[in-house]
């Protein structure tokens, strides 16, 4: 019995909550074939796409994944989340997706986990807050980046008219005044979902305390905060020893998400050849040829997306492209070290290319970690996998990488 199983609903934020258990000692890996499932693990994760996909989509691929799910029979289901909670009825919807673990799991205790401390989000009185790039606190309704996302822009601060919105109705709300009071937190918890706000690390301790003394199967819905809470009241078995180094030197950055911080990495990345992906280049064979050529002459590579062109593209269709480019340039040329900047463009490249697992070997910042591939093929096992979100990461976060991959 396997004692968590993290179900991601993008790449970048499953690597982001292996990255707290594997770090907490918890054997954990990210599954992406049966065949990367094999020994026992405290904390089994499942990558997904989900917040890219519409409402009958993902029950469709819950259905698909449930037989693993089952199979590992976890005592709690932690369905990870943006820590913005960025979604809609029509896109990632987070309540379509509750709702269906719900009547497939039948948990005893169902909470929504509203804040994550450690990345600048917070939640009080139900209504979510996040650090903005300014450095301010804003209300996500008012935050100068999610109040505006291209795809999911928060028009909502309040978490739970929100998640109605979505179909995940009648959520108790356990302020954080009261988070003290574990005796009617557990009462609450005992009588249907409830919503924990979450201002600081102390919150965390208190509600890690309260899931405690609740027990039974929960399903626990939120960001890296509740692999933060679960991790800091029960011990792992232990981590796996270092694994060798990739056998090739090469390095790829791929940069799929255009989003400002994204941006501001590329920009001050002076370690890297940059190239720009523009749309006629992504319909190019001929470039991928060149961009594997420079990566082949052992210069670490950066390629881009454009931000201000049109690909005449939809989000899913653009990552799909741009997995299809990495996959080509990897046939190409072989490489040791590469970076995925972008929650779905990762979750592509990284089924594209076939990884049966990630094992965690690094963190590299809030929201920002180093993998280490596991691949039935030579040249594809054992590769440093840079995985960051969009909005993930500091201005210098690809010069470190390359520095990284001098020192090992």
């Amino acid at each position: 019995m396997t004692e968590v199983v993290f179900l991601g609903d993008d790449f970048t934020g499953a690597s982001d909550s292996l990255a707290t258990y594997a770090g907490s000692g918890w054997r954990s890996r990210l599954i992406l074939t049966e065949a990367g499932a094999s020994g026992d693990l405290d904390a089994l994760g499942l990558p997904t796409d989900l917040r890219s996909l519409g409402a009958d989509r993902a029950r469709a691929e819950i259905a698909r994944l449930w037989p693993q799910i089952e199979k590992a029979d976890p005592r709690v289901l932690h369905f990870k989340v943006c820590s913005t909670f960025d979604s809609s009825p029509g896109i990632g919807s987070i309540g379509a997706v509750a709702q269906e673990l719900i009547a497939r799991f039948r948990p005893d205790v169902v909470a929504v986990i509203g804040g994550q401390p450690s990345l600048g989000r917070y939640c009080a009185f139900g209504n979510l807050f996040a650090k903005g790039p300014d450095g301010a606190v804003h209300r996500i309704d008012r935050h100068p980046v999610m109040s505006r996302h291209p795809v999911t822009p928060m028009k909502e601060a309040d978490l739970r008219r929100h998640l109605a919105t979505q179909g995940f109705g009648d959520l108790a709300l356990v302020p954080v005044t009261a988070l003290s009071d574990a005796a009617g937190a557990v009462d609450a918890l005992r009588s249907g979902p409830v919503l924990f706000d979450t201002m600081t690390r102390d919150d965390q301790g208190r509600i890690g305390e309260i899931l405690q003394r609740a027990g039974g199967r929960q399903l626990l819905i939120g960001a890296s905060s509740v692999a933060e809470i679960l991790t800091a009241t029960a011990n792992g078995t232990g981590t796996s020893g270092p694994p060798g180094l990739p056998g090739s030197r090469n390095a790829l950055i791929f940069a799929g998400s255009r989003s400002v911080t994204t941006q501001t990495q590329v920009k001050n990345a002076t370690g890297f050849e940059k190239l720009r992906l523009t749309p006629e280049a992504l319909a190019s064979s001929r470039f991928s040829e060149e961009a594997a050529a420079r990566v082949r002459t052992g210069a670490p590579v950066l390629v881009h997306l454009v931000p201000d062109l049109d690909y005449g593209l939809g989000p899913d269709a653009l990552a799909d492209a741009s997995s299809d480019f990495v996959c080509g340039l990897l046939e190409r040329a072989e490489v040791g070290y590469l970076g995925l900047a972008g929650g779905d463009t990762s979750s592509r490249i990284c089924a594209g290319l076939g990884f049966d697992a990630l094992e965690f070997e690094r963190s590299f910042g809030s929201g920002v970690c180093i993998c280490v591939s596991r691949h039935r093929k030579r040249c594809l096992d054992g590769l440093r996998i840079l995985l960051k979100g969009g909005q993930m990461g500091d201005p210098g976060l690809f010069d470190r990488f390359a520095g990284q991959i001098h020192r090992d």
